[in-house]
């Protein structure tokens, strides 16, 4: 009986180490012969490159078949995979210091097409005229078609002072256009604060770089000596943020938050995720907020909105953002070119990809026009069934009369729109010219005034 069973027990073992041995062998094999198929590509690519160095019509430079051939297989992936030569690479590390030099403008290839996703406030190219949406169709008469964001960057770059003329097709125009920009210095002021009165603060972040979290903290502390430690709300305008630094998205969103999820990030091996939460030292936990987003807030500020309205913190208004979530890390190379390369995804903290996809405004703020908002009210104009005297009024509207937000036409928001209207602008006050020409501004500054009146009635 024991022989049987130590039989069997070598039987199993012996069967079990064949097994073994098979599934290595079949694993090598399967090694071997993917290494083979990759060793047979490497070798297509040296053949062709040393043909092209003895018989092509003229010399040709190696350094530069080889980082070409490099382009054109990232030019197989996503917009933002790129390389960069030494000469690129250098410029790319002093962009997010908050100062360097050229047009001052973000931006991406959509549908094959160099495309402008926001022009840096104050810069040459916003000086210029150029707008987000811009198609850029020909740099000082070269096409862009089929361009690289790297090679689109380096055509725009030259010496400050020195002109580049961007030919654009802009939406609603049937002839493109050609704007000349003077290349200057480029000084990012990431944090723009406005005193809105009553304990209200406005501020736009334009961009995250590296001290973007500290100057937005200066600013709140700023408006606190300004009404005495009183804050009402702040409005926060992330239109036209193309992004910027994680760490500052996270730090940013970390302000206003008591605990939970800011952002998660997954690369290929979706086991190894990597979580960003609360630190539980937010200074401004309780101060209410609204976050102000159009179709250019992209990346980073898409972050901090994603993680502020899924922790119920911050009402989110305006249009659907841009739907860049895909992470990129910067690799530095031996001889000085750099790779900048796709490595994760975003996700929400209710995990929620923001690639492609954008985050949804709790409220959608259409973009109008401000003078044609502001005549229309002028002139008195009905549009919709609320316009028409006597009519029959809605839930909202019976329920912003018991809380007396709505208190008639000439004392409520028309009413000082109208007032606006008849004032120089040399003598209107910051507060009043930010809101005279920015309906989306106009309407979330509403919601937000309205969000600490209801708050107020509640407690």
């Amino acid at each position: 009986m024991q022989s049987l069973k130590r039989y069997w027990k070598t039987y199993v073992i012996g069967f079990v180490l064949i097994m073994a041995i098979f599934i290595m062998a079949e694993a090598g094999f399967q090694v071997r012969a993917f290494a083979q198929e990759r060793y047979a590509d490497l070798q297509n690519f040296s053949k062709v490159l040393n043909l092209v160095q003895q018989y092509y019509v003229e010399e040709v430079d190696t350094k530069k078949l080889i980082y070409g051939a490099i382009k054109g297989m990232l030019r197989e992936l996503d917009p933002h995979t790129n390389f960069m030569p030494p000469d690129i690479f250098k410029d790319f590390e002093t962009e997010t210091s908050g100062e360097f030099g050229g047009l001052g403008i973000e931006i991406s290839v959509q549908n094959g097409i160099l495309t402008i996703i926001s022009p840096i406030e104050d810069a040459p190219a916003w000086e210029a005229g150029i707008k987000a949406g811009d198609k850029v169709v020909a740099v000082n008469g070269t096409s862009t078609k089929g361009m690289s964001l790297v090679e689109a960057s380096q055509l725009m770059r030259g010496k400050k002072g020195s002109k580049v003329v961007l030919r654009v097709v802009r939406d609603g125009e049937d002839k493109p256009r050609d704007i000349t920009v003077v290349r200057g210095s480029v000084k990012i002021k990431s944090v723009k604060y406005t005193d809105m009165g009553d304990g209200y603060a406005y501020i736009k972040i334009t961009s995250f770089i590296e001290n973007t979290a500290k100057d937005l903290e200066k600013a709140i502390e700023l408006h606190e000596k300004n009404t005495k430690g009183h804050i009402a709300g702040i409005l926060i305008d992330l239109r036209r943020n193309p992004g910027g630094l994680l760490d500052q998205a996270v730090k940013v969103s970390d302000m206003f938050l008591k605990e939970g999820t800011i952002v998660s990030t997954i690369g290929r091996n979706k086991a190894e995720k990597e979580v960003a939460v609360a630190s539980k030292k937010g200074k401004y936990t309780n101060v209410p907020l609204v976050i102000l987003v159009n179709e250019y807030t992209a990346s980073a500020s898409e972050i901090v909105s994603g993680a502020l309205q899924d922790n119920k913190r911050a009402l989110i208004v305006g249009q659907r953002t841009f739907g860049k979530g895909s992470v990129q890390s910067v690799i530095k190379l031996g001889d000085g070119s750099g790779l900048k390369l796709t490595v994760a995804r975003y996700y929400t903290p209710s995990g929620v990809s923001i690639q492609a996809e954008g985050i949804h405004p709790d409220v959608e703020i259409e973009d109008v026009d401000a003078d044609a908002f502001a005549k229309t009210i002028m002139k008195g104009q009905t549009t919709r069934e609320g316009d028409i005297a006597g009519h029959l009024k809605g839930d909202k509207e019976r329920a912003a009369e018991k809380l007396d937000l709505k208190k008639g036409a000439e004392e409520g928001a028309l009413a000082w729109w109208k007032d606006l209207g008849n004032k120089k602008e040399e003598h209107l006050s910051p507060r009043d010219k930010l809101l005279k020409s920015d309906y989306q501004a106009y309407q979330a500054f509403n919601y937000l005034k309205a969000w600490t009146t209801m708050r107020g009635l509640t407690r």
